[in-house]
């Protein structure tokens, strides 16, 4: 009877179904805090997990935590679960929450993610399953910041240099997925599950990442059958797929928590002036792009921080498409026909639809005299070469919003610095006054009153074009069950996802 168990064990995993999945570019590095492109982030996410998490309604639970109290508003203690486990088979432990952020402050570690923690004061394991943290001060996001992954102190704690180790390009973490060698460059990524994930082993048991950079290609893939799961874009949705592909997909559409933008370096001419910045936005027709790109699916951005929710201004009025204003503020800037603003445009490739909206962005310039170039160049080279060392004119690029908004990384002055946010170089001394002031309040209400007021400096700042907000749109194989939408996406209980019988 063993026998025929085991047998039947056998064949079944050798005959599970691998879940097949696409990148558009290559990982960087794996670590959870030095993982701040998208492809590392997307990998990281799966193999690393923190002391607590969203629920499918947005609502902070434990993660890796039984429990948590605050003794007092500047005191937080956790209680850990036990029986959790690196994926190299050692033990998780509070001595390894410690380590953690006694490593991200290392000086030779250098990651936006550091601001976090700022107004933290001391991490002390009380014994092993028992972790205190103690802050400078009440902090908005005392509870928020340990939703990043924790690294295991046994194999970081020999690494001399951090922002070159090896265990950049083989995360071990306790998350449900894991790795069995180092990725390579612009190779596909397998992840298997981790059988001792403390809630759960995964049911499926193998993701293979496709490194697919062409958006093309991509949708050939998804289209063929050969991707699980992509995403598609909303001239695809509404062009491009037949009833074949609707029999092999499921469909889910939402309104996504990001938005895309073009910076602008503040750093110098001709974006310096702020009536340069004023014109080119004034100039730039919003609904235009939506019409020709998203067929619906998306709406226009308007600032920093997300429309229905109670940071954003009610009361906010969006300035109206208007070239003759824009043509008026040129002049006064210096620029007409016969000295006309040239500046070059960067994003990166992978991305179909930002390359499109610069297309019709450079056409709207056209209209008032502007002659905008574009720039297009693979996603790392576009972050070394362009982004992080500030080598740009303007960048196209988005952001991605946490349910818990917080401007300092992208708008605080102390985040214009080598590995931080704020690469355009923005500097508001009232913004920086009032995001320092909010991050002590931990009334809801009271908190979002002063993100109001940073978000009406910012905008009449206009250090970025905020151009639009897309819907996310996300085909699923009809051959999984178990997939549950919700505010926090719809990969949430992924662990929970199987393939039909």
């Amino acid at each position: 009877m063993r026998l025929i168990f085991t047998f039947v064990l056998i064949w079944s995993m050798m005959n599970a179904r691998d879940f097949h999945r696409s990148i558009s570019s290559s990982p960087n590095r794996l670590n959870p805090y030095l993982a701040t492109d998208s492809a590392s982030g997307e990998i990281s996410g799966w193999i690393y997990r923190g002391l607590l998490k969203f629920d499918k309604d947005g609502k902070i639970v434990p993660d890796m935590v039984k429990s948590w109290k605050f003794e007092n508003n500047t005191t937080l203690v956790f209680h850990l679960k036990k029986d959790i486990f690196w994926h190299d088979g050692y033990a998780f432990s509070a001595k390894d929450v410690a380590f953690t952020y006694h490593w991200l402050n290392r000086k030779d570690v250098v990651t936006p993610y550091k601001s976090d923690f700022k107004y933290v004061k001391s991490v002390d394991a009380i014994d092993k399953y028992t972790v205190k943290v103690k802050y400078t001060q009440p902090y908005f996001k005392a509870l928020s910041i340990w939703m990043d992954g924790i690294i295991p102190k046994h194999l970081w704690e020999k690494e001399k240099d951090p922002m070159k180790s090896p265990l950049n390009k083989k995360g071990i973490g306790t998350g449900p997925y894991m790795m069995k060698k180092p990725f390579g460059v612009n190779e596909r990524i397998t992840l298997y599950a981790n059988e001792k994930f403390y809630e759960h082993p995964p049911r499926i048991k193998k993701q293979i990442f496709h490194y697919i950079p062409d958006p093309a290609t991509q949708f050939m893939m998804l289209k063929s059958g050969k991707l699980d799961i992509g995403s598609l874009t909303p001239n695809q949705l509404t062009m491009q797929i037949d009833d074949e592909f609707k029999k092999r997909y499921v469909i889910y559409e939402k309104p996504s928590q990001g938005y895309t933008y073009i910076g602008f370096n503040l750093r110098k001419a001709p974006f310096n002036d702020a009536r340069v910045r004023k014109a080119l936005s004034l100039a730039v027709d919003r609904d235009e792009i939506i019409d020709l790109l998203f067929f619906s699916h998306g709406k226009p951005c308007y600032g920093p921080f997300m429309p229905n929710t109670d940071v954003y201004p009610t009361d906010y009025k969006a300035p109206k498409y208007n070239p003759t204003l824009a043509k008026r503020l040129l002049k006064e800037a210096g620029y007409d026909k016969n000295h006309p603003l040239k500046f070059t445009l960067t994003t990166n490739t992978g991305n179909e639809i930002r390359i499109y909206a610069a297309q019709i962005i450079q056409q709207q310039l056209a209209r008032i005299g502007v002659k905008m170039k574009i720039r297009t160049m693979e996603w790392q080279a576009f972050l070394n070469t362009v982004v992080f060392p500030r080598n740009f004119d303007a960048v196209l690029l988005g952001w991605s919003l946490s349910l818990i908004p917080d401007a300092y990384p992208l708008w605080h002055s102390d985040s214009d610095k080598k590995g931080g946010f704020n690469f355009v170089g923005y500097h508001n001394k009232e913004v920086d006054r009032l995001i320092k002031e909010s991050e002590k309040i931990v009334d809801r209400d009271k908190f979002a009153s002063y993100y109001r007021k940073i978000f009406k400096l910012i905008v009449n700042d206009n250090p970025y074009i905020f151009l639009y907000i897309p819907n996310s749109i996300t085909a699923v194989s009809r051959d999984v069950e178990g997939v549950e939408p919700s505010i926090i996406g719809i990969e949430h209980n992924f662990i929970d996802w199987k393939f039909k019988d």
